[in-house]
């Protein structure tokens, strides 16, 4: 048997979305196989089950009762080594940073596939902090040098600016087209350029972006 198969006998998945806990419990499943998978879908469903606390927890952030960082502090007051990964849509720093400050291990989206998800958890045994792409980058910006007071950002035109904005207040592409009077192709081409000026690779990171750059509210 690998380690990655004996990695972890016990697995607690905390997420509000029945859907969202059978494709995280999956993963978790694929990753170690053999091992005991406890489910929850709120804070308190997940404190009646974190004694004894479980090898590993997957939890979400947005939880009808509370956010998942309370669990995650009462997993780390507990001192037991619970290996804990937030699992969640939120790509921002005003997540992050709190998550990662109260005993988080690692940071994934929900956007991929049980299989990656499942190859990102096997990696913990190798010593690979599970973190998707997009939030490696953030936490290696957040290190960086800040940037000047005065340092110009990268200019968009007003035609771009106007999609990114409708695009971080949730308009869909055909809703944006609609808005502008605009096709929809156009409207992509407008998407695929402002990405690629401003190095991001998500809308939510589009978002955060958009709300750096006072177009809608962070």
């Amino acid at each position: 048997m690998s380690d990655a198969a004996v990695a972890f006998a016990t697995a607690l998945v905390v997420d509000d979305l029945p859907g969202a806990r059978a494709w995280l419990a999956a993963a978790v499943e694929a990753a170690f196989p053999g091992i005991a998978v406890a489910l929850a879908g709120s804070v308190a469903e997940g404190l009646a089950r974190i004694d004894p606390p479980p090898a590993l927890a997957l939890v979400d952030l947005g939880l009808p009762d509370g956010s998942g960082i309370q669990l995650i502090e009462a997993l780390q007051q507990r001192g037991a080594g619970t290996f804990c990964i937030v699992a969640t849509v939120f790509d921002d720093d005003a997540h992050l940073f709190p998550a990662l400050r109260a005993g988080a291990q690692g940071y994934v989206l929900k956007d991929r596939d049980r299989d990656a998800l499942a190859a990102m958890l096997r990696g913990i045994v190798d010593g690979q902090p599970p973190l998707s792409a997009s939030i490696a980058r953030r936490l290696l910006r957040h290190f960086q040098p800040a940037v000047h007071a005065g340092e110009a950002q990268v200019p968009l035109t007003p035609r771009e600016t106007e999609v990114l904005r409708l695009t971080a207040k949730g308009l869909t592409v055909g809703e944006v087209a609609t808005v502008l009077a605009l096709s929809r192709h156009t409207v992509s081409g407008y998407l695929k350029d402002i990405y690629r000026k401003l190095s991001v690779g998500t809308r939510a990171e589009a978002t955060l972006e958009a709300a750096r750059r006072g177009l809608v509210a962070p």
